[in-house]
């Protein structure tokens, strides 16, 4: 039966629309129809299944600290939120830290954030060099002045999974997915009427929710206002080294200059984001290997000495949904709609943050507030003044 009405239509299926799918129809008080339209059902090139799957609480703002304890406690008490009938849910969680290394110049932001952090309850150590040498022996230290560790509720997870986890219990309590694409948003006033599919033609809606990642500034153009938010590459490389099982046991670590790795099974994931004049917006996948070789490889090496005998073993590139504002969540309603929704322009921590937006936007829609967490900030209107609120943490 061809799709005529949606009282809730989600444009965008990966992990935040499907976050907000779940949240929807598990609210008590709501028994409509939610629709989550999604062009890729494999979810093949979605930014969501090339993440590198992190989760910290080491932000410099608190709305993103708060979102992301959120998320650790939703990942690791999965089964209670996402189970089926006779189906567990069940997601890694390998809580091996986050550590961020500081030189003399960046220990006075590190500590600021740290304050923030563990003022919130966060639980971030602050370690001097000879603690980090102690903790992590294999470490070149000389040019530090400290680091932040978190010991509890940072790690790293599995993306795909809790896509898909949230996918099934969202369609086990009534949403609808269809594969399709949206095409045009019929404006009426300050309501957004219908949204037009390619396949399934005009469905009329009692609202929407913009979750099209790096598409996001295009369904928002629809609706009749500008987005800062571009699609943006980014790389992971996956690296092997013989002598590395300390290392293996090790955190996610984020050098000064922004080069990260992690263990991942066997071998390493690591990467950076590129200069600001050298990151275009870019939608193909296409891998740049230049930048393996410039920069996150004599980076590796002068940090861990082991490090300067690795074998790269594979790449793969996925899509920040960037917001060139100030890399934070854009969230709420669009400027002078009262049913269009949005939670665009994550910058990379969308993963993490997918079950308190999700829960976030429920609240909205359903209750007309933010209730768990207060998200005024990151509401359109900053963007409007060009106002940005900026998080000096991105990764």
């Amino acid at each position: 039966m061809p799709l005529q009405t949606a009282d809730i239509l989600i444009v965008g299926g990966g992990v935040v629309g499907s976050s907000t799918a779940y949240f929807l129809t598990a609210h008590p008080g709501f028994h409509g129809r939610v629709v989550v339209v999604e062009k890729d059902p494999t979810y093949g090139e979605a930014a969501t299944a090339r993440s590198a799957g992190g989760v910290r609480q080491q932000f410099s703002t608190p709305e993103n600290i708060r979102m992301s304890q959120f998320g650790a406690s939703f990942i690791k008490n999965v089964a209670e939120h996402l189970s089926l009938a006779g189906e567990k849910a069940q997601l890694p969680f390998v809580e091996q830290g986050y550590l961020f290394l500081a030189t003399p110049s960046g220990l006075p932001v590190l500590e600021q954030n740290h304050a923030t952090q563990t003022a919130l309850g966060a639980d971030i150590v602050m370690l001097d060099p000879p603690a980090l040498r102690r903790q992590f022996p294999w470490l070149h230290t000389d040019d530090l002045a400290g680091g932040a560790f978190g010991r509890r509720n940072e790690g790293w997870t599995d993306p795909y999974s809790l896509l898909q986890a949230f996918r099934r219990k969202a369609i086990a309590q009534g949403a609808v997915y269809i594969q399709d694409e949206a095409v045009a948003l019929q404006r009426e006033g300050d309501r957004i009427a219908s949204v037009t599919l390619a396949k399934a033609g005009t469905i009329a809606v009692g609202a929407m929710v913009n979750s099209a990642g790096i598409n996001a500034a295009r369904v928002a153009g629809w609706a009749g206002f500008d987005l800062p938010v571009r699609p943006r590459k980014r790389f992971v490389y996956v690296f092997d080294c013989r002598d590395s099982a300390e290392i293996q046991k090790g955190p996610l670590l984020i050098d000064p200059n922004g080069v990260y790795f992690r263990p991942e099974g066997a071998s390493f994931i690591g990467g950076v984001s590129p200069p600001e004049d050298q990151d275009p917006d870019c939608t193909d996948l296409e891998v740049e290997y230049g930048l393996f070789e410039d920069t996150v490889w004599p980076t590796l090496a002068q940090r861990v000495p082991a490090f300067e005998a690795i074998k790269l073993v594979r790449a793969w590139a996925g899509h920040y949904d960037y917001n060139t504002l100030d890399q934070n969540l854009i969230i709420g309603r669009g400027p002078g709609l009262a049913n269009f929704y949005m939670a665009n322009g994550l910058s990379g921590h969308g993963l993490q943050q997918s079950p308190a937006i999700g829960r976030a936007l429920g609240e909205m829609i359903l209750d007309g507030a933010f209730k768990s967490i207060d998200l005024t900030r990151f509401g359109y209107e900053r963007v409007a003044r060009n106002q940005p609120l900026a998080e000096l943490n991105v990764v």
